[in-house]
């Protein structure tokens, strides 16, 4: 690992720690970035740089070059396959979210907090 690989990573990893004590003080980001003397555009253009740097990520992952969704978009798809019958209960009781590259499936009786969970991070990722 080069020096300058070895820098955007550590500048990651420090702007996650930032974003996600911001998220856990509860604060609006303008409230958070003058207790800690950051400026607000600084933070945003840093969360963005942190998200694009996930979504890269993820995608090199998953070896995916193609069907990229643009930053700010999210793709909903809904399932049509035709061996899935939807008269059965399971299908019925099922949902299947696909975004940035990762698919979340669960059942209804799945816990909505966990799934909301699930969804906050993924939409912090990309």
């Amino acid at each position: 690992m080069d020096t300058r690989t070895a820098t955007d990573k550590y500048r990651l990893m420090h702007w996650a720690k930032i974003i996600q004590d911001r998220e856990n003080s509860g604060m609006t980001v303008k409230a958070y970035c003058e207790s800690v003397g950051i400026r607000e555009h600084v933070y945003y253009h840093r969360l963005k740089k942190l998200r694009e740097s996930a979504c890269n990520e993820l995608m090199r992952m998953q070896d995916r070059t193609t069907d990229v969704v643009p930053l700010g978009f999210t793709e909903v798809k809904m399932q049509t396959n035709s061996a899935v019958s939807l008269s059965t209960a399971s299908a019925q009781n099922h949902v299947c979210i696909e975004t940035g590259g990762m698919r979340i499936s669960a059942s209804c009786e799945y816990p909505v907090e966990k799934l909301t969970e699930i969804l906050r991070t993924a939409v912090h990722l990309c």
